[in-house]
């Protein structure tokens, strides 16, 4: 166990691999700098590509500290993974990357922002993670909700799972706990939290796949976790051509995701899925419990649409019962929970129609399960979909997503490809191609009648060259808010 952070990191010679432009990376560097780390930034994207990244980090750290840092942008050299002390590595850096098995060769450490975080913190943080293909940052944000019912809301001194409530922002109290938000969240880096945890505290933290890699390679697991849905995604990353082995993608893919529980130890607890759980072939140390979407009461008054949401909200009650939260403040949080921006969120409803945004639906399944939890308007759904290949099989979506349909409005891409390619021949005529958001949103709002609803949910992956590429999902998703709103 680390006493102390800062003394872990000064002095420290780290390489980053992967900075990025969402902020996570942003946020890691800050903290590491400001922490006297001498620090090594490499990435592919050029210097003029993370302009923004660069002149955030600049005022965050002055320029004094600024011009310590040491920049290789536009490349990787085998050099800055010799002589080092630590990697940390970027979510996506692929799983047969030379430049980490350079430094593996140099005995050099690798480590992941959230993972290290999970090392370092201090004796008597609990961590509640939560992974899965989909669900995963709905279940996340409503557990922190829970999590953080608003003082009044119980009573004064009232603890649940060794916490008691304070809103975010407020000033620590005398005996009181904090609970914080971590992970694969936008724009937030998890290591900088090592400057406010305390014993006590609780972080919630969403997982994705390349994150639990780091979480396995340093053999830890949360001590709640929530593992929602395995569904076939990133294929393009884990069936890459270049890996050596002979596993099947979805085998390893499976892999990273395990270690959200692999590492668990007795008195910990994992709330998975029931496809999920059939997954798990070797006993367990924790205490393993499989919801259904019958845990929550059908009394309760739901903002979330979709059965699929029903289960998310069942995955936030058992994880929140097993740290002891009452249920009358699981009921609260669960009936004002409106939603995380991006899945399913009503953006704006002009002149009788409505355009929902659900960009982080890169999957053909989340596809499926936002239009079945629009059921209502069957017929009357305006699709913007689309976009770049992640190795996916659509012949599901080809099957199930045209009987939901009025329109279709496919962004460039060979993900559109794919879907064009399973569409039935009775659907083309209401087949329409956009060659940008603004484009798409257009057609869309030239095609709907009062009624109808617009709806982005593109069942590709955002990366990619433009037209039909974005820097990111939430990208894709800013887009087409940025374009609703300007229709009048």
């Amino acid at each position: 166990m680390i006493n102390d952070y800062r003394q872990f990191f000064k002095g420290k010679k780290i390489t980053m691999l992967g900075l990025g432009l969402l902020g996570r990376g942003i946020g890691v560097a800050v903290f590491l700098a400001k922490n006297g780390a001498n620090l090594l930034i490499t990435d592919l994207k050029t210097e003029a590509q993370l302009a923004p990244a660069l002149a955030k980090i600049k005022k965050a750290v002055g320029p004094v500290r600024f011009k310590q840092i040491k920049f290789v942008l536009g490349e990787h050299r085998l050099e800055d993974f010799k002589n080092r002390d630590l990697v940390i590595k970027a979510a996506g850096v692929p799983l047969n990357s030379s430049f980490v098995a350079e430094a593996k060769k140099n005995k050099i450490p690798v480590a992941m922002d959230a993972s290290l975080f999970a090392e370092l913190a201090p004796a008597g943080v609990k961590i509640v993670g939560v992974t899965g293909t989909r669900g995963k940052s709905t279940v996340t944000h409503l557990l922190y909700e829970i999590l953080n019912v608003p003082r009044g809301q119980v009573s004064r001194g009232e603890s649940f799972g060794g916490l008691s409530r304070t809103p975010l922002g407020e000033q620590r109290t005398l005996g009181g706990h904090q609970v914080y938000l971590g992970g694969n969240v936008r724009g937030l880096a998890t290591l900088p939290l090592l400057a406010k945890v305390k014993s006590g505290d609780l972080v919630v933290m969403e997982l994705d796949s390349w994150q639990l890699q780091g979480f396995g390679e340093s053999q830890i697991s949360p001590n709640v976790a929530v593992f929602t849905n395995l569904m076939p995604d990133h294929q393009n990353y884990y069936g890459s051509a270049t890996l050596t082995t002979s596993q099947d993608p979805m085998e390893l893919y499976f892999a990273d995701k395990a270690n959200i529980y692999l590492w668990q130890q007795a008195g910990d607890c994992l709330i998975a899925g029931p496809a999920v759980a059939k997954l798990i072939k070797n006993k367990i140390p924790s205490q393993l419990i499989v919801p259904e979407a019958n845990v929550v009461p059908k009394s309760w008054q739901l903002k979330l649409l979709g059965e699929h949401n029903r289960l998310n909200i069942a995955f936030a009650i058992m994880a929140t019962r097993a740290l002891d939260v009452p249920e009358k403040v699981i009921k609260q949080a669960v009936e004002n929970f409106a939603g995380v921006p991006g899945r399913l969120e009503l953006v704006k409803e002009i002149k009788g129609i409505k355009y929902y945004n659900d960009t982080t639906a890169t999957v053909p399944e989340a596809v499926i399960a936002g239009l079945k939890a629009l059921e209502k308007f069957k017929g009357k759904i305006i699709l913007i979909g689309g976009g770049n290949d992640k190795a996916l099989n659509y012949k599901q979506y080809g099957k199930i997503v045209p009987t939901y349909l009025k329109h279709l409005i496919l962004l460039p891409g060979a993900g559109t490809d794919k879907i064009k390619s399973v569409l039935p021949k009775n659907f083309k005529s209401k087949i329409a191609n956009a060659i940008s958001m603004s484009d798409a949103v257009k057609q869309a709002s030239d095609l709907a009648q009062v009624g109808d609803l617009v709806l982005l949910s593109p069942g590709a992956t955002s990366f990619g060259p433009p037209p039909g590429g974005f820097k990111n999902e939430f990208d894709r998703g800013d887009q087409f808010v940025k374009a609703v709103k300007k229709l009048k």
